[in-house]
């Protein structure tokens, strides 16, 4: 029964050691979170797109420049585009056009539009680096809570490795009659107890692990482990230099949830004075050039004189009376030749023709349009004032109660560290008073598991107060490190 139980610990103990392989620092887990994460990359698409529409902004300010080119076939009566004159002719035109025009004055109007739309671009990038923050604290939180569970799994081995030793001990003792079996028997449920609570730990790492590896979107059957500094070598700010009041202040200019409702807000006033430029007239300029050709090729006949006829006019014939008059009639003959268009060249030069001219639009009625878009803006204007100055006193009190935590979770530190060093002592004195026959096997192993929760506590409350003042750090602007 013994030797089971050993063979058992063993092997568990076996697989607290870690195999070699790639071991992911705090900052490769982050990174990896936001190059896998989908919103942080919808995000950073939105943002391309916000560039996008504060460089064609840019560029509004430049005239346009249009070119259109047309060909096609014209059959019935039409206007010749060479020569003008509405005529029955079928022909083949091609028409080449170039087209400007540009804005003089409407009060700014385009102006904020383009500053509007660079602060909106910028508002893009503060939501991208927000929603990033969010993953990385996620990934911060969990990270550490593998490196608690670790710890943890840790102490709970050394708690085995001893109940082990104290039961190899007293089995010799038993056998050779210095000592009761009960006190083997004891000995045999504590160390089963103390195995089945590493088992318990090995899977919260396990567990621990798959919850860090779904918030950085990695496969969750990929092998994995990560770093392991030193709790103790973990670098902080002194908590002198974490005060609320300055850790706000710093906040405040930093925070890309308060640089995001910043941008807005300064997006949202020159939207308002855009809108407004719009309920003015503005005037443009504009200007085209352009030409024609046009194709006809149609037979021309020689012309026969067939008789004559009445041509319903009449002249006076001096004495009272009227004469018709009459007018020749003529028919085709033969084919004497064909009447064409004049040439390309010729009909470009004769038909290039160029316009110029400033335009004046003056907004007098168009259903309130302009005017309930100016008075939108304004109202937007004061929620995103709302919603800043909630965010503001939100991101206040996030830090007072930071700071707060992590004054409670440095007292329950200190408290836990003399708890351990309270324990370590009471074992130790047990455990010499055990090895003499002046402690039962019950009273050692109280205080052995006296010493076990002390030091779980103590590791527990080590890294809350760590994961505490990483969170201050982070509001001052110091990022997310280990």
């Amino acid at each position: 029964m013994f030797l089971k139980i050993k063979l058992s610990v063993c092997l568990l103990l076996c697989v607290v050691i870690t195999h070699a392989q790639k071991r992911w620092s705090l900052v490769e887990c982050v990174q990896y979170a936001w190059d896998s994460n989908m919103s942080v990359r919808q995000s950073e698409v939105q943002a391309h797109i916000a560039g996008i529409n504060y460089k064609q902004s840019k560029l509004s300010r430049i005239p346009t420049l249009n070119n259109s080119n047309n060909v096609g076939y014209r059959f019935g009566k039409s206007q010749n585009p060479s020569t003008g004159i509405l005529e029955n002719q079928n022909y083949f035109q091609i028409g080449i056009n170039l087209q400007s025009s540009a804005t003089i004055f409407n009060w700014f109007s385009k102006k904020n539009t383009i500053l509007a739309d660079e602060w909106s671009a910028e508002a893009a990038n503060a939501a991208t680096d927000k929603l990033k923050n969010d993953v990385g604290l996620s990934v911060a939180n969990s990270y550490l809570q593998v490196l608690l569970n670790i710890q943890q799994e840790q102490i709970a081995a050394v708690q085995v490795q001893q109940s082990l030793s104290q039961l190899d001990i007293t089995r010799k003792q038993v056998q050779a009659g210095a000592l009761p079996e009960l006190n083997a028997v004891e000995l045999e449920s504590q160390l089963a107890g103390d195995s089945a609570n590493l088992i318990t730990a090995q899977g919260n790492v396990t567990q621990a692990k798959y919850v860090l590896k779904s918030y950085m979107g990695l496969d969750a059957g990929a092998p994995f482990e990560i770093e392991e500094p030193p709790i103790d070598q973990i670098p902080l700010e002194p908590i002198a230099d974490l005060q609320p009041e300055s850790v706000y202040a710093l906040a405040l200019a930093n925070q890309p949830q308060q640089r995001y409702n910043l941008f807005n807000l300064r997006a949202a006033e020159k939207n308002s004075l855009a809108a407004k430029g719009m309920l003015y007239p503005s005037i443009s300029a504009y200007g085209s050039i352009g030409t024609n050709y046009g194709f006809f090729k149609t037979p021309r006949y020689n012309q026969i004189l067939t008789g004559y006829s009445p041509s319903g006019l009449v002249i006076s014939d001096g004495s009272g009376g009227y004469i018709d008059v009459l007018a020749p009639d003529f028919v085709n003959g033969s084919k004497s030749g064909y009447n064409t268009s004049p040439k390309l060249s010729t009909q470009f030069s004769n038909n290039f023709g160029q316009t110029i001219g400033i335009g004046l639009s003056i907004p007098l009625f168009n259903g309130w349009q302009a005017r309930a878009n100016y008075e939108r803006s304004k109202l937007n204007i004061k929620t995103l004032e709302y919603q800043n100055t909630l965010d503001n006193q939100t991101l206040k009190q996030n830090i007072y109660q930071a700071y707060n935590a992590a004054v409670v979770a440095l007292e329950k530190l200190n408290s836990s560290r003399k708890q351990v060093n309270a324990s370590q002592q009471s074992y130790d004195f047990a455990l010499k008073r055990y090895t003499v026959g002046m402690l039962t096997t019950l009273e050692l192993i109280t205080n052995q598991n006296n010493l076990f929760s002390a030091k779980l506590q103590y590791v527990s409350n080590q890294f809350d107060y760590v994961f505490k003042m990483k969170v201050l750090e982070f509001y001052k602007g110091m990022g997310i490190k280990l």
